[in-house]
């Protein structure tokens, strides 16, 4: 009862770091953001964090970044499906970008996550790290 107990714990804070990382991120950028996103950033922390569970620490870590602005491009679909066209709360529009899909996500933004994915690898395998007392990260850069 008490490893899961720790686990929840452990995915709760970092699911809140990722989450109001993202939005402030929003926030310097666009100058204000939507509580969705908390949620989309909690959940894209999570699954980045990840990778290096289900793959080995070898996985290089411009492997990792592509893989990260996917998951992060997924996520971003998803979420904005859900707010933008079910719950038609219009929290943004991409339909004016480029190589958009359903106005959800555009090309130029999954080339800007993949930059934006290598501080939160590096922000979660160092939290994991230095607090969690997990593994020490290594990397490889191809």
């Amino acid at each position: 009862m008490l490893l899961i107990y720790n686990r929840f714990l452990k995915y709760t804070f970092l699911f809140l770091v990722g989450g109001f990382a993202y939005g402030g991120i929003e926030i310097l950028y666009r100058g204000y953001s939507h509580i969705s996103m908390l949620f989309a950033g909690g959940l894209c922390f999570i699954l980045i964090g990840l990778l290096n569970e289900i793959f080995s620490w070898e996985m290089a870590l411009l492997s990792q970044m592509v893989i990260s602005a996917g998951i992060i491009t997924i996520i971003e679909f998803l979420v904005g499906l859900v707010v933008n066209i079910w719950l038609k709360l219009n929290v943004w529009d991409y339909s004016h970008m480029p190589y958009n899909l359903m106005g959800q996500v555009c090309l130029l933004y999954t080339n800007i996550w993949f930059f934006l994915s290598l501080p939160a690898i590096l922000l979660d395998d160092y939290l994991r790290y230095f607090l969690l007392k997990e593994e020490k990260p290594r990397y490889r850069i191809l």
